[in-house]
This record gives structure tokens, C-alpha cells and sequence, in this order.
């Protein structure tokens, strides 16, 4: 692999010497999140620990890492600052959320200011575009930042984690307890073990697929995308029963399921509807679906939004559990897992003293970013909202 260029390998001393004097040390502002059932947080005490270590100032809002299990005592105990005032935490230079900003939590913000969070096109309007322009934020969207390999490290690890409680959600529904057939979803020697149908073929499908078949189950799966179900049985290293999505062959698949798995993702908008009501009620009663494309709207014509405080209802006799964001079920994972993927950015930031800096330096990092000091630098959501879109390299050579 090639070794990467940074900024201040083509500086004369001289204008090292003019970098270094221009160094300032972060400060990092760490915010509650308000956006219903969202229990992660940005950063973990052990990352506050590290960046405080590196000279960095962390002011965390009381109450932040309350919902994934971290106390103010620890991030305090991290070095960190804890403010009661959630204005003190948006007088850092950098905002840090797990969540878009609600359009009122934007007019906290003020010029040249850094956000790093989500993006999740879905939800965003031309409204927010604006506000975030007329503060001249610099925003950076965490699912579009890339990996050296040129992947995206956010995308697949919730999409991992999505996966994989997708299946150990509804195996805890199978339970009689819980209402469900009273099947054990990988089954014991000499009993038939339990059939899952898996829709889609991504990361989501993937880790489904994976953790279905580590508990024993009997595993379907359907995805229109040849290469994607390729990939998948090469993956997990078995063969296994895949298919395009005819209608015919799902129907016959859902009759007899004793899970459903929507993990089907849309680029742009809404997830198409794969499973029509009719196809619901011929499933057995006290099966489950476990619908995780209802972030964007869901791939069963029955799904509909449900929550962490009542998870579940059930529709033509079959448990559906249809809560968004189903990453934020284990908000202690997820805080560690999105954590470890800021922090290294935080710190190079950091040393490198400009934000500009380090995007000229890393290619897959200014990937994500989508709006910069007033201007709006993501190609999609020009056109989406007809915005004007500026190029991010001339912007960011024009200010060094």
C-alpha cells in the first residue's frame, strides 16, 4: 500500500515553523442526544482519555453517555469537562454527535465550527441544508467517510451489529415466553432446526446470515443482485439456499419461515415493499419479522414504526419488531465501536492544527465531508435540493 502524503511533507522549514505556530490544541464538544431512541453516544471515556492525553479539551454535557451505561464520573475521571449548560458544549470547536442535529440544535452553531455525525439523507430536508450553510459549519458525515481500503468503517459496523441482534432479537421472540411459537431457533440434535428467511444481500444479510447459521438455523436468502448472494455464500463459507426475489419462490419460502429478516437498503429514499400483506398472512402464526429496513420505511407491507419501550405487535398472527436504529439496542457496543472510529481522526486533526490540513492530506476523510464554511460540497444533495454545489478541493486549496 502506498504510504500516504501529508500536507507537511511538501512545507519548506519555514512554513513548518509558520504550521507549528499556528497549532491549537482541540477542543471537542460531546452533546446528549435528543432524537428518540437514540442511546449512543459520540465518545467513551477510554477515547476521552487518550485525546485528553494528547493535549485535547473535552467538554462533555451532563448526562451523555447515561443511556450506554457511562457516568459522568468517568469521563470526568477521563479529564474530561462536564457541562450542566448545554450551550458551554457548542463553544467547542468541534461538535461530536451520534444523530443529525435537529434544526434547532443547529442554531447553536456558529461559524467555522466543525460537526462530525450522521448524515442520514432520509431524514434531512433542503431546510437543514440551509441552516448548516448560513452558519458555515464544516460538516462531516461519519456513514461516508472512508477507510484506507475504501471502505466505509461506520456503514458496515452497524450494519454488523444490526445483523447480528436481528437474529438474537427474534430468537428471544420465538420464545413462548415472548408470545412466539416456542421454537429454539438453532434446534438440538434430532429436531428440524428453525428456517430464516434473510432479504437483502449486504452487510446486514451478511451478519445475519453468519449468526443464524452459528446458532444452527436453516438459512434462506433472497437478494435481486447475483454478486451480492455470490459473495455472501462465499463469505460464511457454505452453501446455502439463495435466490433472486420472485414472488413466487418468497411466498413459499415465508409460509413455512419461522423468522423473517428485512434487511433490504435503498440508496436514496424509501425501501421498496417486497413482502405484500397477503404473503404476512400466510406465514405461520407465532413466526417473526424482524423488519430492520424500517429506518426507511421497511421492505413488509406491514411493518410500522415501533419503539424500545413496546417493540412489538403483532399483525395476521405473526410478531413483527420493527424499531428504527436497532444498533441503538446495544448503545455500549455501538458508543465503542463508533468511538474507536473518531478518535484516530480526532488526533490527527489535532496534530496536524487545521482541519484543512488534514483534509488535503487524506482523500477518504474528505469523503464524508458535505458542507464547508458556507458551501454545500456533496454533488447528491446539490441536485437533490437544487443547491448550488462547490468543488471541495478548490475550496480547501483557496484557504491554505
Amino acid at each position: 500500500m502506498a504510504k500516504p502524503i501529508y500536507f507537511e511533507e511538501h512545507l519548506t522549514q519555514a512554513e513548518m515553523l509558520e504550521v507549528k505556530m499556528k497549532r491549537q490544541n482541540l477542543s471537542i464538544g460531546i452533546l446528549k442526544e435528543t432524537m428518540p431512541m437514540e442511546n449512543r453516544v459520540a465518545l467513551v471515556p477510554a477515547s476521552v482519555a487518550y485525546l485528553v492525553g494528547n493535549n485535547h479539551r473535552i467538554v462533555v454535557q451532563a448526562g451523555a453517555g447515561l443511556s450506554s451505561h457511562f457516568q459522568d464520573i468517568e469521563y470526568s475521571e477521563a479529564g474530561a469537562e462536564i457541562a450542566a449548560a448545554t450551550e458551554e458544549v457548542y463553544k467547542c470547536d468541534v461538535i461530536l454527535k451520534v444523530a443529525p442535529p435537529t434544526l434547532d440544535e443547529i442554531e447553536f452553531f456558529h461559524p467555522d465550527q466543525i460537526l462530525i455525525s450522521p448524515l442520514q439523507i432520509p431524514l434531512i430536508n433542503s431546510e437543514y441544508i440551509q441552516k448548516l450553510k448560513e452558519k458555515r459549519v464544516t460538516a462531516l458525515a461519519m456513514e461516508y467517510m472512508k477507510d484506507d481500503d475504501g471502505s466505509f468503517p461506520l456503514v458496515r459496523i452497524m450494519g454488523e451489529m444490526a445483523g447480528i441482534s436481528a437474529i438474537l432479537t427474534a430468537a428471544n421472540l420465538l420464545t413462548a415466553t415472548s408470545g412466539g411459537t416456542g421454537v429454539l431457533l438453532g434446534g438440538i440434535s434430532g429436531v428440524p432446526p428453525a428456517k430464516v428467511v434473510i432479504l437483502g444481500g449486504g452487510v446486514v444479510a451478511e451478519y445475519a446470515v453468519r449468526t443464524a447459521l452459528g446458532l444452527g438455523a436453516s438459512v434462506y436468502v433472497f437478494d435481486n443482485n447475483i454478486y451480492k448472494l455470490m459473495r455472501i455464500q462465499a463469505r460464511v463459507g457454505q452453501r446455502l439456499y439463495t435466490s433472486s426475489i420472485n414472488p413466487t419462490y418468497l411466498d413459499q419460502a415465508l409460509s413455512d419461515a419461522d423468522v423473517a429478516i428485512g434487511a433490504v437498503h435503498s440508496i436514496a429514499g424509501r425501501t421498496p415493499v417486497i413482502v405484500t400483506e397477503e404473503m404476512v398472512s400466510n406465514m405461520k402464526a407465532g413466526s417473526v419479522i424482524i423488519d430492520v429496513s424500517i429506518d426507511q420505511g421497511g421492505c413488509f407491507a406491514t411493518s410500522k414504526v415501533t419503539s424500545h419501550q413496546k417493540p412489538t405487535f403483532e399483525k395476521n398472527g405473526v410478531i413483527h419488531y420493527c424499531v428504527p436504529n436497532i444498533a441503538s439496542n446495544v448503545p455500549r457496543t455501538a458508543s465503542i465501536a463508533i468511538s474507536n472510529m473518531i478518535t484516530p481522526i480526532l488526533a490527527k486533526a489535532g496534530s496536524a492544527g487545521r482541519i484543512e490540513n488534514v483534509l488535503l492530506s487524506h482523500i477518504n476523510l474528505r469523503n464524508g465531508v458535505y458542507a464547508y464554511k458556507g458551501r454545500l460540497t456533496n454533488q447528491y444533495l446539490a441536485n437533490r435540493f437544487g443547491i448550488k454545489y462547490t468543488d471541495l478541493d478548490l475550496l480547501i486549496t483557496s484557504t491554505l
